[in-house]
Parts: structure tokens; C-alpha cells; sequence
């Protein structure tokens, strides 16, 4: 090949890959939130730069249990965490302050900061979000704007539910080990303790910087 046909080539390679993401890391929530393996094939999240936000990708086999929330798809469903989800939380470990993002197969999806745990400061923020259903699996492509993250995110946790009554299935990502579950406990995916690190410029980029938010201003 000469030189003239090398660089070309490696210009083509460059403007083809122009758009590729800088990086993106990827996770299979494989427990139940108390230490059991998923008897199934594990929900796979992927996270990678989005124009204006961070994308997240769901790939996971489709239970249908429960039904549909009774609400449109493409908009926020207040109490979405009672039907099939699945739940991504972004947490400032030094000020308690938290994104937590859920998603449903049907195509709804839920927003809410927090600031405290459990302590939700605004909820159902509009958010760009759309699936596909192809038989027993389904995607889902989120795009998280970068503002509804608090300043500083360092830790990360992923959940996913489905079933109904006595079938009713949590899991996590990073789960209470087994050594530390209590008689009658029950799960919380709010114990910010066994979240796990997790840094934005590790997918963006350790020269980038997060925007500011007026979302988060006033928060401790």
C-alpha cells in the first residue's frame, strides 16, 4: 500500500469513527438484592456518552409480569417502581445527594433527585426514552441529561424488578452480602452503603467536566 493510500485511509478511519463513543462500561445485575443468583439470564445495562446526557442502554429478558402501567409510553409514571423496571442511582457519597433513574419495558420511565436518602426533592422530569419489545426480551435507550445529576457523582448502584405477589423479584447490582441480611429484612434500594464507585469521566473522559445544574443548587 503506499503512503498517498495510507492516509487516506487513516483520514476515512477517522471521520468514520468520529462519532464512536469515547468509552462506555457495561453491567449485568446477576444477584438478587440479598445475594442469590438470578435465575435467569441477567439484565445487562450499558452506559456511554449521549449528546447532552450520559445514554443508557437496557438489554434484559421481558417478563410482562406485572401488566403495563396504566400510562402513556415516552412519559414519567409516578410510582413506576411497582411494575417491571429497571433502576439506575447516581449518588454523591459525600453530601447523600442522588439521581435515581427508572425505566420499564412498556416504555415509561421515572425521574427523581434526592437529597437524603429516600429524600425526593423533584420527580418526573421529562427524559428522552424508548424500547422495544421483540418476544420473551426488550431494549431500552435512555438519554440521562447531565443536569439531573448532582455535583461530584462517585458512587453507583443498578437494580431490576419484576413479578407479582409472592413472585415478586429484586435485584441489584451490588447487593447486601449475605452475612450482613437481618431476620424479616426487607429490600431497600436506598442503602447508599453498598453502593459502589463509579465515575462519569471514566466514560466521558478524565478532562471532562460535569456542567453545573441550577437543579442541585441549595443542596448540601
Amino acid at each position: 500500500m503506499g503512503v498517498g493510500l495510507q492516509v487516506i485511509t487513516l483520514i476515512h478511519i477517522l471521520l468514520c469513527c468520529g462519532s464512536v463513543p469515547l468509552t462506555q462500561m457495561q453491567f449485568e445485575i446477576q444477584h438478587t438484592w440479598d445475594s442469590n443468583p438470578v435465575d435467569h439470564e441477567p439484565i445487562r445495562i450499558v452506559f456511554s456518552p449521549g449528546q447532552g446526557g450520559l445514554k443508557m442502554e437496557v438489554f434484559g429478558p421481558f417478563f410482562n409480569d406485572p401488566a403495563a402501567p396504566p400510562g402513556p409510553p415516552g412519559h414519567a409514571f409516578p410510582g413506576l417502581w411497582d411494575y417491571e423496571v429497571v433502576e439506575s442511582f447516581f449518588l454523591d457519597s459525600t453530601t447523600e445527594n442522588y439521581l435515581e433513574v427508572e425505566i420499564c419495558p412498556h416504555g415509561q420511565h421515572l425521574i427523581l433527585l434526592l437529597s437524603g436518602v429516600g429524600q425526593a426533592f423533584v420527580q418526573q422530569l421529562p427524559m428522552v426514552f424508548t424500547t422495544t419489545i421483540t418476544g420473551d426480551k426488550w431494549v431500552g435507550e435512555a438519554l440521562i441529561p447531565w443536569t439531573y445529576f448532582p455535583p461530584s457523582v462517585n458512587k453507583m448502584n443498578s437494580y431490576a424488578i419484576h413479578g407479582s405477589g409472592e413472585k415478586r423479584t429484586y435485584e441489584a447490582l451490588y447487593p447486601i452480602p449475605k452475612e450482613e441480611i437481618e431476620e424479616g429484612q426487607k429490600p431497600n434500594f436506598h442503602r447508599l452503603e453498598y453502593f459502589q464507585n463509579f465515575r462519569l469521566q471514566s466514560i466521558m473522559g478524565e478532562s471532562w467536566v460535569q456542567p453545573e445544574s441550577d437543579l442541585w443548587k441549595g443542596k448540601p
